[in-house]
């Protein structure tokens, strides 16, 4: 069993940053080799939509929409996820969960598909 925590959200106009974290804590984190993480959102009357996934290996993929924009990275020491945002725009509001599925090949953008969830943060942006 994984326990995620998100933090970081708020409200930011246009063209604003936010930085979001996850604390991930479990045995099950600690013993598998191979796992994704990732960030996903979901936007009011929306489906979950994955927005970018990093692996035990730190290779990440990002959706179109928010390349070059968002970056995310893990604190393997500190049982961390990362979610750098610049250049925020209106259609990024959403609330943000991290997720995570062990032991994982490789990784997925399927919310489905993921293993365990964190109860989410909310981040709106104003124009």
């Amino acid at each position: 069993e994984l326990d995620l925590v998100e933090s970081g959200g708020g409200s930011v106009q246009a063209g604003g940053s936010l930085r979001l974290a996850c604390v991930i804590s479990g045995y099950a984190y600690m013993t598998n080799e191979n796992y994704c993480l990732g960030w996903f959102r979901q936007a009011p009357g929306k489906e979950h939509e994955g927005v970018t996934t990093i692996d035990s290996k730190d290779s990440t993929s990002y959706i179109d929409s928010v390349k070059g924009r968002f970056t995310i990275s893990q604190d393997k020491q500190e049982n961390k996820l990362f979610l750098q945002m610049n250049s925020l725009k209106p259609e990024d509001t959403a609330v943000y969960y991290c997720a995570a599925k062990m032991p994982a090949i490789h990784c997925t953008f399927d919310w489905e598909a993921m293993d365990f969830w964190g109860n989410g943060t909310l981040v709106n942006i104003s124009s």
